[in-house]
């Protein structure tokens, strides 16, 4: 009996229908009568390999795996350029964590920008018809009164993270779900059932790079909080978390005192810890917090500061990273402090 040859599975975007058929080394056939065999071949590699492409129905495909001369069958899949994008006049805060140097007013980044990524923003809401999110914004759930963003603050975090001009990742997809009234605050328990819908949610979702979660809240120290957010970390999505605005420990706040989260403090433009960030071992990063510009819940924008804007860079550098296949959720707080430009941070 043949063991049938292994179907690889293609990472990206798949090109339906479509197989690279890889020969061994010992087989009996010649790679140009192993292709004449299937009517629609495209391909034929004699040099660099001994492979055909060709497009396969399944009973094509069933008997060609069967065959003891066939090694290997591929999914063939898209390709693109790996351009380098160059965004000019960006906001402070990008220019900073794509430069070494402060003061960069240009923002480089890869074109995949956050492709094939879902970030969660765990907030006020996300006002989703913001012509800056180029459509790829939704808000999803709601665990307050109301369905929409009539703060402001989810709207701006969700503009850091992914959209057009204000945006780390540009071609994520986001998703808003609401656990903070239009005032600005919530309950522990609002932000436990949107942690534990996203766990959930995701996994109907096309995040075939990734899933982020930004969380740019936080209250008194909570176990149960605590607890929720390594729970959804552990499930596999990179949970990204405000280190809080009090100019104290961080360890006393939840869920910025969780270890297993990337908890993300501030800092201005002239790499000073912002002075209203918490600090201290339960912070993993410092990221831009004073003076963001990002978008707003009125289809414009706004200029705001906090470790809640530190946190969306950090969510949206995650997605980043994981477009790229640099990282997992389990190590990419790791990731980023290894990429991290180390001893400029004052005060």
């Amino acid at each position: 009996v043949v063991e049938p040859a292994p179907l690889i599975e293609a990472r990206g975007q798949t090109i339906a229908g479509k197989y690279i058929v890889k020969l061994k080394d010992t087989a009996t056939i010649g790679i140009m009568d192993a292709a004449s065999k299937v009517p629609n071949t495209e391909h034929v590699y004699e040099n660099v390999s001994r492979e055909f492409s060709a497009t396969l129905n399944q009973e094509q495909l069933d008997r060609l795996r069967h065959d003891p001369d066939v090694e290997t069958i591929e999914q063939d899949a898209i390709v693109s350029i790996n351009a380098v994008v160059r965004q000019a006049g960006a906001p402070w805060g990008l220019g900073r964590i794509s430069h070494r140097a402060r003061g960069a007013t240009t923002y480089d980044y890869d074109s995949s920008a956050g492709a094939g990524t879902c970030v969660y923003v765990i907030d006020t809401g996300v006002y989703d018809s913001h012509p800056d999110f180029e459509g790829r914004a939704k808000q999803i759930k709601s665990f307050v009164s109301g369905t929409s963003d009539g703060h402001g603050h989810g709207t701006h975090c969700a503009g850091t993270i992914g959209s057009k001009t204000y945006g780390v990742a540009k071609k994520a997809s986001i998703f808003g779900v609401k656990v903070l009234e239009d005032s600005g605050s919530g309950s522990l328990s609002g932000v436990i059932a949107g942690m534990d819908f996203v766990a959930t949610d995701r996994k109907s979702r096309p995040c075939s790079k990734g899933t982020v979660a930004s969380m740019s809240l936080g209250g008194g120290y909570s176990a149960t909080v605590n607890q929720a957010a390594a729970r959804l970390q552990a499930s596999g999505v990179f949970v990204a978390v405000a280190a809080g605005n009090d100019n104290r420990d961080a360890a006393q706040t939840s869920p910025a005192s969780e270890p297993s989260v990337c908890t993300v403090g501030a800092t201005d433009s002239s790499d000073r810890r912002s002075s209203f960030s918490n600090f201290g071992k339960a912070v993993d990063i410092f990221a831009p917090g004073t003076g963001i510009l990002s978008t707003w819940n009125n289809g414009g924008t706004n200029t705001i500061s906090g470790t809640s804007m530190a946190t969306p860079h950090i969510a949206g550098l995650g997605a980043y990273l994981l477009a790229l296949g640099k990282g997992t959720a389990g190590n990419l707080c790791q990731t980023i402090q290894t990429l991290s430009t180390k001893n400029v941070l004052t005060g």
